[in-house]
This record gives structure tokens, C-alpha cells and sequence, in this order.
């Protein structure tokens, strides 16, 4: 495995970013930038060995920075919905930024994906780090936060969450990549087949916020559990994974597209997963080779806690205390069937 680095451009703040490309023996490249940790291409081959790009994305950094819609990118401190920005810890009520709608979504107004991480090289890949300072984005806590990801020969891309805090706080890490196995701005999503392992899921209201119900999919279009063609879009929902055990990585989706034979397996150690079919896309995104990102032009499978996690007692919790450390992991492995 190599990889490679070059000039990105410049932040918005006068930082350098730089672009990692990481390249394995069978030709798969995985093109990451320091800016909000973005994955910005995946080359994967189709079951005739022709290459394309898997992910939706732009070409230059300073269309990431104009038009954010977490394509790729790191989500942090805090991934999805909170319900009206409000959460308590220890007796004390935060009032985090209402930046969606009333609601707090993906970190805030300038959460993980808008800063420029400090990056290194490593045997395995890229390493990322990012120090979010107590008060930032109103969440308490100094916070330390490290990524890796790293691509082997077995065409397996890792992503590996670290974080450590010198005070109370909450932490909930993701990725916001739109998958599309047919090609980036070739077509919609809805012809793909997905399989979740997952016998329940989170309803949730008008605003995206879970109820707090924990329901079962059968018999309902939330059934992926021996595999189907998507074929409506319209999903912008939790689901909830099984066997989890806190630390433990497991297979939990499968994702194939028939014309080009394509197949991505999802393996994670959280216990939910955010499917989004790409509903808000409405062909206003110009990405790569100039191809208009329409609506469901990709999907996003994102690993997660369950999103308005610290209002839920019932759902996993999403504290992370002094002394405590947070870790978890994903693996998307690309092959063709």
C-alpha cells in the first residue's frame, strides 16, 4: 500500500490542506483531504475490472468550502440530530447551535467537517488529529480527537475514531460519504440492493428527531434484513444494528449494484446506522467531471450512536468522561459479486 500527497489549496483560515491518496496492489485508491477529513474519491473496479469513483464529491477544495453538505467528511463532536440543540450533563443544561432547523445537526455551525485536521502519513495510511477546545460549538470539554483510516489488500477501507476529553462531555463520530456502486453522478441509488442487519429502528417525527421508540421493521419498508432493492427513496432513518456489544466489530450491511457488479460490505463496532437515500440532493451540486448530483445520486450508510442519543435514556449513551477513552471503528470493503 502507498501513498501519496499533494497541495489541496488553502483554508479558509490560511491553513495549508493537502490531499492523501492511498493506493493498494489491486489498484483500489482511496483520495482523502486534511479538510474536514473528507473522502474525496474511491477508484474501485467493476466485475469486468473497469475503474470508477464511488463517492460523490467535488474537484477543488474551494468548492468543499462553498458548498458544505458533508460530502465525504469527518462529523463531529456530535453526528445527526439533536432536539432543539439542548442536552444535560452532570445537572447542567447546554444550549448547543440551532443549525438545523431548531434542531442541532451534524456538530453545528462549523463542527469537524469545516476544520482542517493536522495530518500525517503512516505504514497503513493517513492519520488525523483535531484538538476541539472546550467551549467550541458551545460542547463542554477539551477534546482530543484522533482518526486513522488506512486501506489493505484485501480492498478493505478502515476508518478508526479516538477521542479523550479533560472533562465530561458528549461524542458521537461518523462519516457522511454518498455511496453510488454505479459511478459518482451516474444515475440514482434506487436500483441498488441493501441488506441491513437490523430488526428494529428508530421512528422519528416531522423534524427528523427520534421519538424515542424503538420499533420493529417487520412487515414495514424499513425490512432490509435478507436484502432488497431500495427502489423508493424517501429514508433519512436510524437503524438499529444488531449484536452489539460495546467494542465488538461485526458485519452489519451489504451493498451491491447490478449493472456494474459492484459490492461494498459494512462492518462497524456502533450500534446504530444512519441510512439516508440522498432525498435532499436536488441537482443544485455540481461534483466531479462536472456531473450534477440529482436527488438520490447517492446513499450514506453512516455508523453511529443513535442520533438525540443524550436526551434518550433508553439509547445507547453517548457520554464520554474524564479519564474514559472513546474508540470505534468501520471497515467498507469493496469487491464485485
Amino acid at each position: 500500500m502507498t501513498v501519496t500527497r499533494k497541495n489541496f489549496g488553502t483554508g479558509p483560515d490560511g491553513e495549508k490542506v493537502y490531499l492523501y491518496t492511498l493506493k493498494n496492489r489491486n489498484g483500489v485508491e482511496v483520495s482523502i483531504a486534511n479538510y474536514g477529513g473528507a473522502i474525496t474519491s474511491i477508484m474501485a473496479p467493476d466485475r469486468n475490472g473497469v475503474f470508477d469513483d464511488v463517492v460523490l464529491g467535488y474537484e477543488t477544495l474551494d468548492e468543499y468550502v462553498k458548498n458544505p453538505r458533508y460530502l465525504g467528511a469527518l462529523i463531529g463532536r456530535h453526528a445527526n440530530r439533536i432536539a432543539g440543540g439542548k442536552f444535560s450533563l452532570n445537572g447542567v443544561e447546554y444550549q448547543l447551535a440551532q443549525n438545523n432547523g431548531k434542531n442541532h445537526l451534524h456538530g453545528g455551525v462549523k463542527g469537524f467537517d469545516k476544520r482542517v485536521w493536522q495530518s500525517s502519513e503512516t505504514a497503513a495510511g493517513l492519520h488525523l488529529e483535531y484538538f476541539s477546545k472546550d467551549g467550541e460549538e458551545e460542547y463542554p470539554g477539551n477534546l482530543s480527537v484522533a482518526v486513522d483510516y488506512s486501506l489493505n489488500d484485501d480492498n478493505e477501507l478502515r476508518i478508526d475514531y479516538h477521542a479523550t476529553t479533560d472533562k465530561d462531555t458528549i461524542v458521537n463520530l461518523t462519516n457522511h460519504s454518498y455511496f453510488n456502486l454505479g459511478g459518482q453522478g451516474h444515475g440514482a441509488i434506487l436500483d441498488h440492493e441493501l441488506m441491513l442487519h437490523a430488526g428494529s429502528f428508530t421512528p422519528v417525527s416531522d423534524e427528523l428527531i427520534p421519538t424515542g421508540d424503538i420499533r420493529s421493521v417487520e412487515g414495514s419498508p424499513m425490512d432490509f434484513r435478507t436484502g432488497r432493492v431500495i427502489r423508493n427513496g424517501g429514508y433519512d432513518h436510524n437503524f438499529v444494528l444488531a449484536d452489539w456489544k460495546h467494542g465488538l466489530l461485526r458485519s452489519v450491511a451489504r451493498l451491491s449494484e447490478p449493472v456494474s457488479g459492484r459490492v461494498m460490505e459494512v462492518s462497524t463496532t456502533q450500534p446504530g446506522m444512519q441510512f439516508y437515500s440522498g432525498n435532499f440532493l436536488d441537482g443544485s451540486l455540481v461534483g466531479k467531471d462536472g456531473l450534477r448530483y440529482e436527488k438520490y445520486a447517492g446513499l450514506c450508510l453512516e455508523t453511529q450512536h443513535y442520533p438525540d442519543a443524550p436526551n434518550h435514556p433508553n439509547f445507547p449513551a453517548t457520554v464520554l468522561r474524564l479519564g474514559e477513552s472513546y474508540n470505534e471503528a468501520t471497515i467498507y470493503k469493496f469487491s464485485t459479486d
